[in-house]
């Protein structure tokens, strides 16, 4: 099964379109990319740290997690993916794979291979500076994910990883007003900002009476933006945007 869709439709080229200007003749070179489409239940691993996979692959609808395992059986989420991103695009480069990603929610993703890839890079080198762009701007997002881990307190944590969701989340689209779909479960988010199931429960109810947050099963509205990257210390430069997507 292959995939068809307009430029306004597909998911990678508004992802890529966020954080780099194409020309239509690259726009087309994306969209000719031979995919191969495959529905993933929730709750599945896409690729396993130590593969050493012959393609990558993108979103094109849903949410993953990318993680990493300690040897007794505890996991760290180091980013979530959304429709657009290519969560192991450094499998082109680095042969052995580091990280583990998984579905959150059923996904639907494309896989290319990295033959169609490099192809691709040969002919369109400003394709390739647009993938070069987004492996960096991936770095960035892991050196904030540290300093949100390390640094600040479980309640602040959460803040700022919700606002890092919501603008990746408008960047592609995928927001309305202050408003999204969000399944992300509490254990995923304690694996994300390294505390317990039980405490991240406390936060999202402090989040809820404060004013900040609400959810209802997954969907997410903020009510008071400003305020919300106030207590989470979010500022959304790292994530490198061509266009102010952080706006209100």
């Amino acid at each position: 099964m292959h995939a068809s869709f307009h430029y306004q439709d597909n998911p990678l080229i508004r992802k890529l379109e966020s954080i780099f200007t194409l020309t239509d003749d690259e726009r087309q070179a994306l969209l000719d990319l031979p995919l191969q489409v495959v529905a993933i239940k929730a709750d599945q691993d896409i690729v396993r740290e130590g593969d050493r996979p012959s393609r990558s692959f993108t979103i094109l609808s849903g949410f993953s997690c990318t993680y990493k395992m300690t040897g007794n059986g505890r996991r760290q989420i180091v980013n979530f993916s959304i429709a657009g991103d290519i969560p192991d695009l450094q499998s082109l480069h680095l042969k052995v794979l580091d990280i583990s990603i998984a579905t959150i929610s059923p996904c639907r993703v494309g896989f290319i291979t990295h033959e169609a890839l490099w192809d691709l890079c040969t002919r369109h080198p400003r394709i390739t500076a647009a993938f070069w762009r987004e492996t960096l701007v991936e770095g960035a997002i892991f050196r904030e994910w540290v300093l949100n881990v390390g640094q600040r307190e479980a309640y602040h944590r959460m803040a700022h990883i919700l606002c890092e969701l919501v603008v990746r989340l408008r960047a592609v689209g995928l927001v309305q007003d202050h408003a999204c779909t969000l399944p992300i479960t509490q254990s995923e988010f304690a694996d994300a900002i390294g505390t317990s199931t039980v405490h991240v429960n406390r936060v999202l109810q402090e989040l809820r009476a404060d004013g900040l947050i609400e959810l209802k099963g997954d969907r997410l509205n903020i009510p008071d933006w400003e305020k919300l990257k106030q207590v989470g210390d979010f500022d959304p430069t790292y994530l490198h945007l061509e266009q102010d997507q952080a706006a209100a």
